[in-house]
């Protein structure tokens, strides 16, 4: 019995994906979201870092970006430039595609 007890593993629970959006001002710091608070700040704050780094790597390298559109596995990532800080959107990608 014991060595059964060795193979059965409970699976971690799933977590929701996000879907919602916060501001950052131009330090990185989260202003304000509506995003769950069951999602973890310390996420949002990643997901933040390096929104806020790409656009400030473009202004240096002088292109013109003003939205940038992440599609990162189930999730889609949508952040617009907001003269310094930014608004990161987050929502799930939907399983069913809209009919043609």
């Amino acid at each position: 019995m014991d060595l059964m007890k060795l193979f059965a593993r409970t699976a971690p629970p799933l977590a929701r994906l996000p879907n919602g959006c916060f501001t950052l001002d131009r330090t990185g710091r989260v202003l304000v979201g509506t995003v769950s608070s069951s999602f973890p700040a310390g996420t949002m704050r990643q997901i933040g870092r390096h929104v806020l780094d790409t656009f400030r790597e473009a202004q240096a390298a002088q292109l013109p970006l003003a939205e940038l559109v992440v599609h990162y596995g189930s999730l889609k990532i949508v952040a617009r430039e907001l003269r310094g800080g930014a608004i990161v959107f987050l929502s799930p990608k939907s399983l069913i595609s809209p009919a043609k």
